[in-house]
């Protein structure tokens, strides 16, 4: 007598199930692909137009110096004032554990030195996340009668930067630093697993 488990009907189970685990998956690695090639793609192209003013969103800095990443999203801000892209820089970015300086402050005091005008420059001392920097820079923008901006960040973070600017109502077209630090492979996968990991957490917590 034919045992139960070797039943064709088992065996044709076995196969529906392992059919169903076969298209998720590569379903999900269409997905992760596509995503990911979307995230790259957009950080490769420069959309400033003359706007208002800049939002540099915040990096780490170690006490008041900021990181190799931070200066680059800073310097690239004070290249596009100095264009007269824009007319004002926002930085963002609070105080990280530890920190004895906000990282905007951090910002603000590089731009100055180097000979922005401190009138052109405006910080927020509080956020702690991309979604965070954003709407504490559209705080600002909205009490200083600002109304377009320029995103500043590095190319892989602008794709979901965008997204969250666009969800907060503020106009805003990227800039990404032409100078990332993010250069070989192996930072740049990172770079990029890690955003793959924030859109889906922006993506079902909106946050």
């Amino acid at each position: 007598m034919t045992s139960g488990i070797r039943s064709p009907q088992v065996f044709a189970a076995i196969r529906r199930v392992l059919i169903g685990l076969g298209v998720g998956a590569f379903a999900l690695i269409a997905w992760l692909v596509a995503l990911g090639t979307a995230i790259w793609s957009y950080g490769l192209t420069d959309h400033a137009v003359k706007s208002d003013c800049a939002i540099v969103l915040g990096a780490a800095a170690y006490g008041a110096r900021p990181s190799p990443v931070f200066e680059e999203r800073i310097r690239h801000a004070i290249s596009l004032y100095r264009s007269r892209q824009v007319s004002k820089i926002i930085f963002t970015g609070g105080y990280g554990d530890g920190a004895t300086h906000a990282e905007s402050e951090v910002g603000a005091a590089y731009a100055v030195r180097e000979g922005v005008p401190a009138a052109d420059v405006l910080t927020e001392p509080r956020s702690r996340t991309t979604q965070q920097n954003l709407t504490e820079a559209r705080a600002l923008m909205e009490a200083h009668g600002l109304r377009t901006a320029i995103l500043v960040s590095d190319p892989l973070h602008m794709r979901r930067a965008m997204w969250m600017a666009r969800d907060l109502g503020i106009p805003a077209v990227s800039s990404p630093t032409p100078t990332s630090r993010y250069r070989s492979w192996k930072t740049k996968f990172g770079f990029l697993r890690h955003e793959l990991h924030y859109w889906h957490v922006y993506l079902f917590k909106g946050q």
